[in-house]
């Protein structure tokens, strides 16, 4: 099983009314060599302004993204070739970036390469911890921009610190 730490910038809270403009993905490895990232078009006239800045783009520039099928299917080609096995969909808040990409996934391509569920790198780091109210945030070493790459990479960083401070027998 291959995980793949996933993030994603939308331009609202949820899919359909509004957009996933962004998308980055790192397999997990030592080397956290192997990334995607894709500019998607937005499918719905509505945006929230405040939403949108977090991601540094204005509307004006999210309108020449690539179109989303286009950027899906390429995604979906990624976690392809990335992995050899089954793909395991992680993110920090899976919550928020899993309903935009599976949606966008069965919309657009009709089938999602990761399945039915996905896992949630903060929700790991709270049982282990034993602690509801702590976070793995410190475990970040590439810096949080809102650039999905950047996020991505330092939640797999998180995630790698983790296998090695709890022995956990997790195979990357």
């Amino acid at each position: 099983m291959a995980y793949i730490m996933v993030d994603i910038e939308s331009d609202g809270p949820i899919p359909g009314d509004y957009s996933m403009i962004s998308l980055g993905a790192v397999l997990v490895n030592e080397q956290l060599d192997k990334t995607f990232f894709g500019k998607l078009k937005p499918i719905s006239d509505k945006y929230l302004p405040e939403v949108l800045a977090m991601s540094g783009h204005t509307r004006e520039e999210t309108l020449t993204f690539d179109d989303p099928k286009k950027v899906m299917t390429e995604f979906k080609i990624w976690v392809g070739e990335t992995c050899t096995d089954h793909p395991i969909f992680i993110s920090d808040n899976n919550g928020f970036d899993w309903m935009f990409v599976c949606r966008y996934f069965h919309h657009f391509i009709g089938t999602n390469p990761f399945g039915f569920s996905s896992q949630n790198l903060g929700s790991l780091y709270k049982g282990l911890v034993k602690d509801t109210f702590k976070t793995f945030k410190h475990l970040r070493k590439t810096k949080h921009t809102h650039h999905p790459v950047d996020d991505a990479k330092g939640n797999a960083e998180a995630l790698l610190t983790l296998k090695q401070d709890f022995d956990l027998n997790i195979k990357f």
